[in-house]
Formats: structure tokens, C-alpha cells, sequence
């Protein structure tokens, strides 16, 4: 695959995360938010919590779920980038927490999606 190929492939796996997500109540606030820390996939809101989410897309179980490759390394890119759009919003003390999507398609091209509220901890890296 190219890298076209696995942008389009990523972002529809965005798609699929973002429509599950709104149908359990949260309300999208942002998408594909870029800094030089990095990128948060989505930014919603549940209730009065804001939602950074990280969408993980894979096509093969064997090489692990898509929320078991948000590593250490990924998930302090993904907290300084929270705290530099929370800076930029002026939300400093805003509620907030992690969570990571993986999605998947099974053999009968049926999408599977596995939510992790709360994935990481940003007290972990402070």
C-alpha cells in the first residue's frame, strides 16, 4: 500500500470512529488537530469532559488490537498536544481524558470497534 492508500484508509477509520462515538452522545469538537507536539485524531465532548481521542486502525488481529500500539512514547505526544490546544482555548483546569478507539474488519468486512475510556493517564508524564 502507498501512503495515499493508508491516509484514505486512516481517515475512513476516523470516520467509522467519530459516527460510533456521536451515537454514544459525545459531540465532536475538532478533527485531525495539528501542532508541533503532534496530532489528536478527534476532540469531543461528553457532557462537560473534553474527549482527546486516538483512532488506531488494523486489518490483522495477530499483530495486536489497535489500542495496544498507543505506546508510552505516542501517548506524551498526544498529551502535549492536549495541553497546547487547552493552553490555546484558555481551558487550563477544562475536565478532560484519553481514550483510544482501535478499529478493525473482520473477515466478512463487518467493522468492529473497541473504545477505551480513560486509555492513559497525563499524570503519568507530568
Amino acid at each position: 500500500m502507498n501512503k495515499t492508500e493508508v491516509q484514505s484508509i486512516g481517515q475512513q477509520a476516523e470516520t467509522w470512529a467519530l459516527h460510533y462515538l456521536q451515537q454514544q452522545g459525545l459531540k465532536l469538537v475538532a478533527r485531525n488537530f495539528y501542532c508541533h507536539n503532534g496530532e489528536i485524531d478527534l476532540i469531543l465532548k461528553d457532557k462537560e469532559e473534553l474527549v482527546f481521542a486516538e483512532v488506531r486502525y488494523r486489518r490483522q488481529k495477530s499483530h495486536g488490537t489497535g489500542i495496544e500500539t498507543v505506546n508510552g512514547v505516542k501517548q506524551r505526544k498526544i498529551i502535549r498536544s492536549a495541553e497546547y490546544y487547552l493552553y490555546n482555548q484558555k481551558l487550563w483546569d477544562h475536565p478532560c481524558r484519553f481514550d483510544v478507539v482501535g478499529v478493525s474488519v473482520d473477515e466478512v468486512m463487518k467493522v468492529e470497534i473497541n473504545w477505551e475510556k480513560n486509555a492513559f493517564d497525563a499524570n503519568c508524564y507530568m
